[in-house]
Parts: C-alpha cells; sequence; structure tokens
C-alpha cells in the first residue's frame, strides 16, 4: 500500500470505480444472453472455450486489475461498512483471517505456491486488517487541520493527505502449499515503535484452527479454550504451529504529507489505547512510553495500559530484530571489488 493511497480512494478512486462498474451493467443489458450462450456452449470450438474458462475460473486472483480489485474490495468493505459496535482494547491484537488459494498461475516448477505470491497475498491480508482495525482513525487524523492530533516539533498542525507505506516484509517459508489448496492468512498487530506499526501474518491449513471467539458479529465457527484429551483431562491446546505454512513480519508507516504520524496517534484516535499516566503513550526515551514495571501481567489480566504495554513489548523482542535489518543497506559498496556479470531477462 503506497503512501498517499487512501487520500485519493473517495475523491478519485471510488469514483472511478463506480462510472466504470456502472458503463459495464450498461453495456451487459443489451447483450442476447440466450443466444450467446447458446452459441458459447454449443457452437464450433465450444470444449476449447470451456477449458479456458474453467482455467481462467481457477486463476482469477492473478489476473490484470484483480490485485487492485482484491486490495480496494477490502477498503470499501470496512471504511464503508464498519461493525455494529466499536472495537475495544482486547481487539487490538486480535487477528484479521483472510482466505485464498493457490492458483494454477501461482504455481512454479515444484509444483507448489511459488514464494513470490506470497507477498500479493499479504498485501490483501494486511488490507483487511488495518482498515477494518484503524479505518475510523485514518479519516480523524487525515482532517488533521480540524482535529490537531498531529503536531511537528515546533508545535505547529501537520497539513497534507494521510497515506500509509509498506516499509519492509520478511517471509519464513516452513511448509509447501500444493495447487489449489486453500489457506487462511492469520494477520495481526504484533507492536509498533515510534515510528514503524509492525503485522505479523501466519499462512494456516484452512479450516484447521478456529478462534475462540469473534469481535462483534459472528463470522463462523468457534473451538472451546480447553480441549478433552485421551485420558479425560481438559487443557488448553497450545501447539497450533504445525498448521502453519509460513510466517511473515511488515512494518507500516503512517503519514501526513511528507510527516511520519507516530503509530500510537492513529491507534489512539480509534479508541483501541487505555489512557496512560505519566508521559503517555508516546514519552520516554524511545518515544514508546517510559519503561517502568509493569509488574504481573497474564493472559487473564485486565485490558488496561499495562496489558496492552506487556503485548507491545512481548511483540518488540521480534521486531527490533526485523527493524535491525535496515542496517544492511550500508552494505552496498557498488561492486568495490568487482562483480560476477550482468545478465538479461531478470
Amino acid at each position: 500500500m503506497a503512501v498517499g493511497t487512501l487520500s485519493l480512494f473517495y475523491p478519485v478512486i471510488l469514483p472511478l470505480s463506480t462510472a466504470g462498474l456502472l458503463y459495464a451493467v450498461h453495456r451487459l443489458m443489451y447483450v442476447d444472453w440466450a443466444v450467446w450462450a447458446t452459441d458459447f456452449f454449443t457452437g464450433p470450438g465450444s470444449v476449447s472455450r470451456i477449458l479456458l474458462v474453467v482455467y481462467m475460473g481457477l486463476s482469477w486472483k492473478n489476473f490484470p486489475f484483480m490485485w487492485h480489485i482484491r486490495v480496494f474490495h477490502a477498503f470499501i468493505l470496512h471504511l464503508l461498512r464498519r461493525p455494529p459496535t466499536p472495537l475495544r482494547p482486547n481487539s487490538l491484537f486480535h487477528p484479521s483471517i483472510t482466505s485464498s488459494y493457490t492458483s494454477p498461475l501461482e504455481t512454479d516448477y515444484n509444483l507448489h505456491k511459488s514464494n513470490s505470491t506470497y507477498f500479493a497475498d499479504l498485501d490483501v491480508s494486511r488490507s483487511h486488517l488495518v482498515t477494518h482495525l484503524l479505518g475510523p482513525a485514518m479519516s480523524v487524523v487525515g482532517d488533521n487541520a480540524k482535529n490537531k492530533l498531529v503536531l511537528d516539533p515546533q508545535g505547529n498542525v501537520v497539513k497534507g493527505g494521510f497515506g500509509i507505506g509498506l516499509g519492509a516484509v520478511f517471509c519464513s517459508f516452513r511448509r509447501e502449499i500444493p495447487p489449489l489448496k486453500g489457506y487462511e492468512m492469520w494477520s495481526r498487530i504484533l507492536s509498533w515503535d515510534r515510528k514503524w506499526l509492525y503485522i505479523v501474518t501466519h499462512y494456516v491449513v484452512k479450516g484447521k484452527v478456529r478462534p475462540t471467539s469473534w469481535d462483534g458479529r459472528k463470522f463462523g465457527p468457534t473451538r472451546p479454550k480447553l480441549v478433552r484429551t485421551e485420558d479425560g483431562k481438559e487443557v488448553e491446546e497450545k501447539d497450533f504451529s504445525k498448521y502453519v505454512y509460513a510466517t511473515a513480519i511488515s512494518k507500516y508507516v503512517f503519514k501526513l504529507g511528507r510527516f511520519t504520524v507516530h503509530p500510537s496517534i492513529v491507534i489512539e484516535a480509534n479508541g483501541l489505547l487505555p489512557e496512560r499516566p505519566g508521559e503517555g503513550w508516546r514519552g520516554g526515551e524511545t518515544g514508546t512510553g517510559t519503561s517502568e514495571d509493569l509488574g504481573e501481567i497474564n493472559e487473564n489480566s485486565e485490558w488496561d495500559w499495562k496489558r496492552v504495554e506487556y503485548e507491545r513489548r512481548k511483540g518488540m523482542e521480534y521486531a527490533q530484530h526485523f527493524a535491525a535489518l535496515d542496517g544492511v543497506n550500508s552494505l552496498f559498496d557498488g561492486g568495490d571489488d568487482g562483480a560476477i556479470g550482468k545478465f538479461h531477462l531478470g
């Protein structure tokens, strides 16, 4: 998702998409569908056409402009149709689940999902998560001239269109995904620092894992938190990693024009951050709050500021290593000691 995309969504992209759809519907109204279907399925070359339709049906997600449709579907779904009840702080680290499958055009010569195609699916999964979780806050922060949430170091109100930039993606491949195999992407917020919002996405075997509950309306069946073992005991199932195909970490930056917006401002504007005493969520040496002792925290603790900060710190234990990889840019030496060669069709 490029910087500035959301600032163009309402005034440009949404009207153009609506106009194009209306024009297509207008043209289709003049088609004699009975004649067309008869010629298509029984006329000369019908077998080839039918096979082509089947192939297109299996490969639809990789056709031109389908990536745009998948991403902007997430925008329209979550920005224009909000959940009936506001999300609460305990939703901040909950996953958003998106289903997909390995199409024939995503299958490589090893007959499994090509590694490069994971990233297009990530765009869609992250779009669902961020627009659903932080959608209302985007318009609030975007109208900064009125709401005055973002100030520069001199205390001036920052101006400019709101946008989201993708800074980096890391993906660890654990198991291959076969052709035409369905899978789910479980994306959630991992952590944040003074610049980046970190998101973790797990590619999971479809239908094998269900959440214990849903935030708001029910999206499907749930699972009990405790499972019964062979000896009759009820225990909590912990090893869900056996269902994971791959895991990716992405980092987003929020922008107003060219100015970087602290992630906590956006999260706070959506009511997902409890009030934090002292210097708040942007104080301390790191710009993410002071490093005071949080005391005893566990999964049954109340979702106050300490519980949220505990989860943020737990995620940063992984995110900080990912962030440190930015330094490898300095390793590029311009071929000071020579190069192997220069090749075409790359």
